[in-house]
């Protein structure tokens, strides 16, 4: 069985693929082309390989596993067509993004940015506004694996803990979820909001005027899912109003975000280059998730992370 992977492994990762019996093919994927030597793959593992190589020219593969999480880079008309499994890194980056979460809500409720501003000035000034991250309530939009992580590690500050997502399915360390289609109704309980949901047709833009509407005066945002999952420019005009009094986005509509936007000059957002993922246990989660879903599947065994492609998450 020919498998086809384009992020780097260690020679000694690579080997232990091999002796699950695969004949292992390593092309980087910022090059990769389309050749003879991978035309009759049985599967691929991979990011975003699929502007570079068209998978209608493998007649073969059969499965693809995916290195993110998120699917959108996927050519899902094709993979439905060609009836390919499709597994992804779910739950590979919760923990570096959940910790990033908590320390994004941190900085905002202490007004850590002012202070550096202030440091890099030298200006001593004391500050009495900050505020108690204890007793606020904060709302998950999406209660997957990144948003319980995060619930995890916030229940220690001794905070209310809701989520919204598909069903309104209870789910860990939260303290009550609600379907999404209530979330007009419950959302002005909430001092902090966090987006964690998949971004798909039916969240796009979900976050739009009309929602800003429903939601307290001074709300706290952080969105760490995709940036299309917020009305950039609702945003924009919220955190000029003040309904929104800071924001920590680490995913924007248009990614790089673009220089003229209004967001690098407002004083009340937080920005990072779709960073949050980043840690040095990464490459480690990545490979086991390959490896382990590599040895289930030669040996017939269900996957893990399997794709509902239909619903895109």
């Amino acid at each position: 069985m020919k498998a086809l992977i384009t992020f780097k492994y260690k020679d000694e990762q690579f080997e232990k693929l091999r002796e699950l019996g695969y004949e292992i093919i390593f092309k980087d994927e910022k090059t990769i082309e389309y050749s003879d030597e991978i035309k009759d793959i049985d599967l691929m593992v991979c990011f975003n390989p699929f502007d570079r190589i068209d998978i209608d020219l493998f007649p073969n593969l059969k499965w693809i596993q995916l290195l993110s999480a998120g699917i959108n880079q996927v050519p899902i008309d094709k993979i439905l067509e060609k009836e390919i499994i499709l597994t992804n890194n779910k739950g590979g980056y919760s923990i570096p993004i959940a910790e990033w979460i908590v320390l994004k809500i941190l900085e905002m409720l202490k007004n850590s940015k002012e202070f550096y501003q202030k440091q890099n000035n030298r200006i001593w000034k004391i500050d009495t506004t900050l505020l108690e991250l204890y007793g606020k309530t904060l709302g998950f939009i999406g209660t997957g694996s990144i948003a319980q992580e995060a619930a995890k590690r916030l229940e220690g500050f001794g905070v209310e803990i809701i989520g919204f997502n598909t069903s309104g399915k209870k789910a860990n360390h939260f303290h009550e979820c609600f379907k999404i289609d209530e979330i007009e109704k419950r959302i002005y309980s909430c001092d902090i909001l966090v987006i964690a949901a998949p971004y798909t047709d039916k969240t796009h833009h979900l976050v739009d005027e009309s929602l800003f509407t429903f939601m307290k005066d001074g709300i706290y945002l952080v969105n760490i899912a995709r940036g299309s999952i917020i009305d950039e420019k609702a945003l924009i005009s919220n955190l000029k109003s003040g309904k929104v009094k800071k924001a920590a986005l680490d995913v924007f509509e248009k990614e790089p975000l673009p220089k003229n936007s209004p967001l690098w000059e407002m004083d009340n957002v937080i920005i990072s280059p779709h960073n949050s993922w980043a840690s040095e246990m990464n490459a480690n989660r990545r490979y086991k998730i390959a490896y382990e879903n590599m040895k289930r599947y030669i040996k017939g065994e269900e996957l893990i992370n399997l794709v509902d492609i239909k619903r895109g998450y």
